[in-house]
């Protein structure tokens, strides 16, 4: 909670030179580069609900509440005290708190709500700026959001589910859905012998009465306590897409039993657990057989969560370094003063700049450019996600000991930072995909490279940096051993092409020269001599 008037005037010593805490603000509107974004791939009809969640994701009141979801993870209980078994994970009130703001202000459906363009630039916004708050809920938010385009496909089974998720609120008792004011849904895909090899799962379908038995288990499902999965079973030799309700048709709990929960490096708040199907009911969604293709649509849309939550992590890192180098002061002046500091804050600003600018861009693709966000979300996935765990360690770097301690909330985000990396397919696993829709899917790379050709003709270093890539692939798809190459490359242009033509000169221009150019280091705060460093710090 706030903390009125601490005293400072101690026995030993006053305490000064201290920052005031850092909340009460609008995390949205005090974000310059993610407002401009938002307003320019979105619309400025998003500058409302925007606003309304950033006052109250920026509140002492959300702050503590993100602060104690985390401290208070949730437990399994497997059995109520009459022996009777009820598989559930039981969460902080803190959590539910935020799990029903979070869906108040529609999260979960923007962009299924939206009777306009940008309705996917408002969930990724408000995704990011509500991860700042707490990451962990997001988590169950954005695969709720990324189910909708996989049950469409089988709309007998999906219309009752829809009706509740669309202009849903948060209902967490488990009942059947007809009752619930909202729900939430799930993705339990893979198992442990195959990961992210989905053709290696054992997990079976066997034809019922009423439906469909599953039996086998699943090594990550994250928010066990949804209402429903998405899941895959092998239907003979097929792999094919079901839906698990938690509650069965005859209003029985399904059998869906939660084997533990993992610890987790962080997402402390959210559960993620391991489960088995013990001839679980299921409804199939799609074509038997072509669950992977069915699937594949929430998983292309949990992407583009992943890397708003990436974009969240690095906001709220670089806010809280911003707001600490602006109040401590050092050999007489303060820390964003001192020529050595500005630089990596400037350079620290730059990186968030380019990956606000991917992230909206992106989001606003999968209006009505397919082609494009298939290839331009694997892309920022890939890279956003590896820069973030050194970004989060340099904005703590920042902090110094205040910024190394559980108080502060940069340790539990430096925790977080690697998560998004690695959920839904590692670093590898998204590069090779990258090659492989180069060469199945031309259209998807004519896509970005005529994205890049907008920004063609303003500055000779980007331009030739495109040119010899194209020439690269002109010769023939390169081998799997050069997949993280290209996949770096061809991210790094697609930032420095939405620079070049959307973000100050100041920006764009320092970018190039130390992302494509070459003239930066292998750390962050290594900037050109030229770069005006003044006119990127103004923009924090």
């Amino acid at each position: 909670m706030p903390r009125f008037a601490p005293a400072t005037r101690l026995e030993t010593h006053e305490v000064t030179n201290q920052p005031p805490e850092f909340g009460e603000r609008d995390l949205y509107a005090t974000d310059t580069a993610l407002r401009e974004a938002v307003r320019r791939e979105g619309g400025d009809w998003l500058d409302g609900p925007l606003t309304a969640l950033g006052t109250a994701c920026g509140s002492e009141e959300m702050l503590d509440l993100g602060d104690i979801a985390n401290r208070n993870p949730p437990e399994l209980v497997r059995f109520d005290r009459y022996g009777r078994q009820i598989d559930e994970a039981r969460f902080h009130p803190a959590y539910h708190r935020l799990m029903a703001a979070a869906m108040d202000h529609g999260i979960h459906d923007i962009a299924w709500r939206a009777d306009r363009p940008g309705g996917h630039v408002g969930h990724a916004a408000m995704l990011a700026v509500f991860t700042q708050t707490e990451a962990g809920v997001m988590c169950p938010i954005n695969m709720t959001y990324a189910a909708v385009p996989a049950l469409r496909t089988q709309p007998e089974v999906a219309e009752p589910w829809l009706n509740k998720l669309i202009g849903g609120t948060y209902d967490a008792p488990l009942r059947p859905i007809a009752e619930k004011a909202g729900i939430t849904l799930g993705m339990a895909m893979t198992e442990k012998q195959g990961g992210s090899d989905v053709r290696a799962n054992t997990t079976r379908a066997e034809r019922a009465t009423d439906g469909w038995r599953l039996t086998g288990h699943k090594w990550f499902c994250s928010a066990p306590m949804s209402d429903g999965f998405l899941t895959l079973a092998y239907v003979g030799d097929g792999l094919t897409c079901f839906l698990v309700p938690r509650i069965t048709p005859d209003g029985e709990r399904n059998a869906i039993h939660v084997m533990r929960l993992k610890d987790k490096l962080g997402n402390k708040s959210n559960a993620s657990s391991e489960i088995e199907y013990h001839g679980a009911f299921a409804w199939m969604i799609g074509e038997p057989g072509r669950g992977v293709r069915t699937i594949i649509d929430m998983v292309h849309h949990t992407r583009l969560g992943t890397i708003a939550g990436t974009l969240g992590i690095m906001r709220r890192a670089l806010a809280e370094a911003v707001h600490h180098v602006r109040h401590r002061r050092v050999f007489q002046k303060t820390l964003i003063d001192q020529p050595a500091m500005a630089a990596v804050i400037a350079d620290l600003a730059i990186e968030y700049e380019a990956a606000a600018a991917m992230v909206m861009r992106v989001a606003r693709a999968f209006d009505d450019e397919p082609a494009f966000a298939r290839i331009a979300v694997a892309l920022a996935k890939y890279w956003l996600t590896k820069r973030c765990a050194n970004f989060v360690y340099e904005c703590m770097e920042c902090l110094g000991g205040a910024g190394y301690v559980e108080e502060a909330p940069l340790a539990r985000y430096y925790r977080e930072a690697p998560l998004n990396a690695i959920w839904e397919g590692s670093g590898n696993v998204i590069a090779l995909d990258i090659l492989r829709t180069l060469a199945k899917e031309p259209e998807a790379g004519q896509a970005l490279f005529a994205e890049l050709a907008t920004a063609r003709g303003s500055d000779a270093r980007f331009d030739g940096e495109v040119a010899a890539l194209q020439d690269r692939l002109a010769k023939g798809l390169p081998s799997e051993s050069e997949a993280r190459f290209i996949a770096e490359r061809l991210a790094l242009l697609l930032q420095a092409s939405l620079l070049i033509r959307h973000a100050p000169a100041a920006v764009s221009d320092a970018f190039i020269a130390t992302r494509i150019a070459g003239e930066g280091g292998r750390s962050f705060g290594i900037l050109p001599p030229s770069s005006d460093i003044a006119t990127i710090l103004s923009r924090q």
